[in-house]
């Protein structure tokens, strides 16, 4: 039996006295798109930072295809779209590309950034310093320099805030066709709709706890808001 792409079994992580995360537990499956939802608070991007390898669990495992993941080679093989852009304002979107790939050790730099700028339809904007973009080119950009290592597991932590609706339009359809070609997807949200069009399956944590889930595409709106409703 092929293993889930991410396993997460028994997550915490404790800030001094303040358990954010207790004891999650949840899978994703290869090419399919989790969703994870919740209130602010909840432990939503304390999940992602720990998924990322940013931040060190105080307790649990986390496995990527059943093998169990360390910290370091976390980093390797996920690819976050955080609040910040983590893009260098003063260097071109270009330049931003070239140096993230010589970080991850990418054996081609500027062949890479190249491929990226055409595959996110951003060629137009390769010389533009990132200080300089819309929040929607930004966001494009951003997930551009998450990918520069073809990571098989992308995280993105509340990707459609403040994007106008042609953005974030244009950033849902980008996701199902990054799913379609086998990258297997955690995306954290407060906005349930969105997250019932884009899911196949969806976890709802509320204190740092999974007290809900919804499987089955299109998910179960009602289904979901209930569930975040009696958490």
């Amino acid at each position: 039996m092929t293993p889930p792409a991410v396993a997460v079994r028994g997550l915490e992580k404790r800030f001094g006295p303040v358990l954010a995360l207790r004891g999650v537990d949840l899978e994703a499956r290869e090419a399919s798109l989790l969703a994870v939802v919740g209130p602010n608070g909840a432990g939503k991007s304390t999940l992602l930072r720990c998924l990322a390898g940013l931040a060190l669990p105080s307790a649990g495992s986390i496995e990527i295809a059943g093998e169990r993941a360390e910290r370091g080679r976390l980093r390797a093989k996920v690819g976050l779209v955080a609040h910040a852009t983590f893009l260098y304002g003063e260097l071109s979107v270009r330049e931003n590309l070239v140096f993230a790939a010589r970080l991850h050790g990418v054996a081609d730099p500027r062949r890479r950034a190249e491929a990226l700028l055409a595959e996110d339809a951003l060629e137009d904007w390769a010389g533009r310093r990132a200080a300089t973009l819309s929040r929607g080119l930004a966001q494009r950009a951003a997930l551009a320099r998450a990918r520069v290592h073809d990571p098989p597991i992308l995280l993105l932590d509340e990707p459609f805030t403040g994007l106008d609706p042609r953005s974030a339009e244009r950033l849902a359809a980008r996701l199902r066709e990054l799913r379609e070609r086998g990258r297997t997807i955690l995306l954290v949200s407060h906005d349930l709709a969105r997250a019932a069009e884009l899911a196949d399956h969806a976890v709802v944590l509320q204190r740092g706890r999974v007290v809900g889930q919804a499987s089955a595409a299109p998910l179960d709106l009602a289904r979901l808001a209930e569930a975040a409703a009696d958490a």
